[in-house]
């Protein structure tokens, strides 16, 4: 009930400095509108809840949050050489990756990461196979492409390290609940229990010609 209530707050103090933004300036009438207006989103338009299934690792999330901006500023350079260069555009396609995170919160997360970093837009998500489908600005070659996953393979760790290790995870009723109600089954990854992470063949370690 502590962490329900903080998160209720929080979301109230979100929706409330919103509302100030939106009018350009702090008084006690825009704070008090503010207020009211967010009381009464969450009470006319509640969110589904959202479980959270682990801990937040503030070491490993302040090396997550260095390395995501290493990788948009690199990717920016990148896109930015790839729009002013004298050859032909790049060639671009759509990548499919398994991303071994079991919190759909967390999912959430990392695709707002893939989607922010220049260059790759999310386009679809398998949320039972957990299946992510990206596409990505430059895969002309086995090199870029290799680039690409192991750059998502270590923001895949990175979060897991700081959002849900497995010494912290616990699941909640509602995880297992949400596969049920909308896919009628469970998800071979939600249902069966793994000794690590290493178990699954994972779709991006093919070896392709990508000529």
């Amino acid at each position: 009930m502590n962490r329900f209530l903080l998160l209720r707050l929080w979301t109230l103090g979100w929706l409330t400095a919103v509302w100030v933004l939106l009018w350009g300036n702090v008084s006690p009438a825009n704070v008090l509108g503010g207020i009211a207006v967010g009381t009464g989103i969450m009470v006319l338009l509640p969110l589904p809840k959202v479980p959270v299934e682990g801990r937040i690792h503030f070491f490993s999330l302040l090396k997550l949050i260095g390395v995501f901006l290493y990788y948009a500023a690199e990717s920016s350079v990148s896109v930015a050489w790839l729009a002013v260069r004298p050859q032909a555009p790049p060639v671009t396609g759509v990548l499919r990756c398994r991303i071994a995170i079991k919190s759909d919160l967390v999912l959430t997360l990392c695709v707002d990461a893939l989607n922010l970093i220049p260059g790759t837009m999310v386009l679809e998500i398998d949320q039972t196979r957990r299946l992510v489908y990206v596409h990505v600005l430059d895969m002309g070659s086995q090199k870029a492409v290799d680039a690409f996953y192991r750059s998502v393979r270590r923001l895949e760790k990175l979060f897991i390290a700081a959002f849900e290790r497995d010494s912290d995870w616990k699941p909640s009723p509602l995880h297992f609940q949400e596969y049920e109600r909308y896919h009628g089954v469970l998800g071979d990854d939600v249902a069966t229990p793994h000794e690590g992470r290493d178990d699954k063949k994972i779709d991006d370690e093919r070896k392709g010609n990508w000529k």
